[in-house]
């Protein structure tokens, strides 16, 4: 079982921000490649440590961590973090350890930086079949790509390290500050031979098809990432992400609510009198249900394991039916003298019973 971020960085669920980004810097400077060189069990500690401040780090992704676990990044590689190399985590969170190991920080144990690519972003609109069930889709992406026949250099100005460092006289002395190299905009290569019809970073534009696996019980607005599918990075750089936004189109008929379905099922006064069988619709398809002579309107039939898969893993909502029984608006003499002649008796008029719920119990009993 994967262990809790919270746990990894050592804090509490209620931690600030700026109490996660410090436990996060502890951890790993403690678990730092360059501390502990040839220590595996010390680089998997640093690569989890990165991986949770990467969730925690982050308010949307914090929150999406804190309803539904590790399930919410589940589905695709490098959702949430767990794709995450060495580069990645120089690349993303190099700044967050300052100085403490002399400042190069820009690659696996110092030296030359790796740029990171522009991020792309994407809408995907599902069914609610498709959002209740998972679903893998195919999608064409317009990607920044380096040129065939590019070649890039080491940047003169910077080293490759994509920074130069200013040392400025102080009343508190001699203090240095690292700026983004203004030779190569960070990027620590220039571009050595550009082909046609690349750009002035050696970059040309490139149509891709993108295969993302989506998980059963995602949400409307919820965001995916899918790692290495952004745009790439000149030179020796690593790829953007590709960030896929999940819209949900309305069923005509079924509503979400949590993990739970429901569904208005109308029915007549007959039918309501005298019980019937009758098929409703599921995602998973049609089902006949029975309605008891005399059910009541605003009745409410739990259909349990038919609604939407927990994305952490604890179960699947149910299907809530309504029941509404359809008063007609016009009446034929014969039908309008039946009722007038039975208006009178005990069993047409209302006798509410305890079993009855009343309209806030069938509320509380939809949130159970």
């Amino acid at each position: 079982m994967k262990e809790d971020y919270y746990d990894i960085l050592g804090v509490s669920k209620s931690a600030s921000a700026a109490e996660i980004k410090k436990a996060y810097r502890k951890k790993a400077i403690a678990y730092h490649p360059d501390k502990n060189p040839g220590d595996a069990e010390a680089e998997k500690k640093f690569k989890q440590a990165a991986e949770a401040y990467e969730v925690l780090g982050d308010e949307q992704k914090r929150a999406q961590y804190d309803r539904f676990g590790h399930a919410a990044f589940e589905g695709n590689q490098g959702f949430g973090g767990g794709g995450m190399n060495m580069d990645d985590i120089f690349s993303q969170f190099g700044d967050i350890f300052g100085s403490a190991f002399g400042g190069g920080f820009g690659g696996f144990g110092g030296g030359q930086r790796r740029a990171k690519g522009t991020n792309l972003r994407v809408r995907v609109t599902l069914t609610l079949e498709e959002m209740v069930l998972g679903v893998e889709k195919k999608i064409k992406v317009k990607r920044k790509k380096q040129a065939p026949g590019v070649s890039y250099a080491t940047c003169k100005t910077c080293g490759g390290s994509g920074q130069t460092m200013r040392i400025t006289n102080t009343i508190l002395g001699r203090m240095q500050s690292a700026t983004t190299c203004s030779a190569c905009n960070g990027a620590g290569q220039t571009l050595r031979h550009r082909p046609s019809g690349a750009d002035a970073y050696g970059m040309i534009s490139q149509e891709e098809t993108v295969s993302i696996k989506i998980p059963a019980g995602v949400e409307d607005g919820m965001q995916l990432k899918v790692s290495g599918k952004g745009n790439e990075a000149p030179g020796q750089g690593l790829s953007g992400d590709l960030i896929v936004q999940i819209s949900v189109k309305e069923h005509p008929h079924l509503k979400r609510e949590g993990n739970n379905l429901h569904l208005d099922l109308y029915i007549s006064i007959s039918e309501a009198v005298l019980g019937t069988y009758t098929e409703i619709e599921t995602v998973g398809g049609s089902v006949r249900i029975k309605l008891d002579a005399g059910i009541q309107s605003g009745k409410i039939l739990r259909l349990k394991g038919k609604g939407v898969p927990s994305l952490s893993n604890y179960g699947t909502g149910d299907l809530l039916v309504h029941v509404n029984v359809w008063t007609p608006e016009q009446l034929t003499k014969e039908q309008k003298l039946f009722f007038e002649q039975n208006s009178a008796h005990d069993n047409f008029k209302p006798s509410p019973k305890s079993t009855h719920k009343s309209f806030f119990d069938k509320v509380k009993d939809m949130f159970s």
